[in-house]
């Protein structure tokens, strides 16, 4: 039984991630069921395992903060709703690998209930949208931006943190790092895109989209 909880204003980022991390341990501990939380954060930049310090393009702007999680730097802030997945890994084949990519189908098809095409790209984690309405990449190929970034961390086989996925941010907050590191590409949204998609529109859409994805069972497969 996976419960899902909606925070609502902006949840403060610290205290969140305790709750969290307290909610992962229990929930290894056999004490509490999986979770879900739906929220926004105020602006602040995250950095995870792998952030290097020239991708921090402008420190003063806002608070940075250190985290656990894999991946490198992300903004979170209003308009973009953080799903913070707490799930037994376990019994969804025990591969992390296949889970992030379960995790990455998800986001998939809560896009296409949009009729948005969200993409995956080989070493890029996270999920990528098509913008040929966008001048091509120098190599010649079409462009794309970033819509949802993805970071999880495995303990005692149960994820935390998890995905990040632009509704309709300030795109301009992007500009002080690299996001996750990848300089050759831009950001977008659903409403960047000309969709007038609300907070509780992709929420519908995410959890009518999860069981066929990340608890189908063959997820891993």
């Amino acid at each position: 039984m996976v419960e899902w909880t909606h925070l609502p204003g902006l949840s403060p980022y610290a205290e969140t991630l305790a709750a969290m991390e307290a909610r992962a341990n229990a929930i290894a501990a056999g004490t509490a069921d999986e979770a879900i939380w739906l929220l926004e954060h105020p602006p602040l930049y995250t950095a995870g395992t792998s952030a290097r310090a020239a991708d921090l393009v402008d420190p003063d702007r806002f608070p940075v903060i250190q985290v656990g999680r894999g991946g490198q730097y992300t903004y979170h802030g209003p308009g973009q709703r953080i799903v913070y997945v707490m799930l037994d890994v376990r019994k969804r084949g025990q591969d992390v690998r296949c889970f992030v990519r379960a995790l990455e189908k998800w986001v998939i098809a809560a896009l296409a209930e949009f009729n948005v095409q969200g993409e995956i790209r080989p070493g890029r984690v996270g999920v990528w949208v098509p913008r040929p309405d966008k001048p091509r990449m120098l190599d010649g190929s079409v462009a794309e931006d970033k819509i949802a970034a993805l970071g999880i961390k495995i303990r005692k086989w149960v994820s935390f943190h998890g995905i990040s996925i632009n509704v309709e941010p300030d795109l301009g907050h992007f500009d002080g790092i690299v996001p996750c590191g990848i300089r050759d590409h831009g950001v977008t949204s659903l409403v960047d895109l000309g969709l007038p998609v609300t907070m509780a529109d992709l929420d519908a859409a995410l959890m009518a989209t999860f069981a066929q994805t990340v608890d189908a069972g063959n997820s891993c497969g």
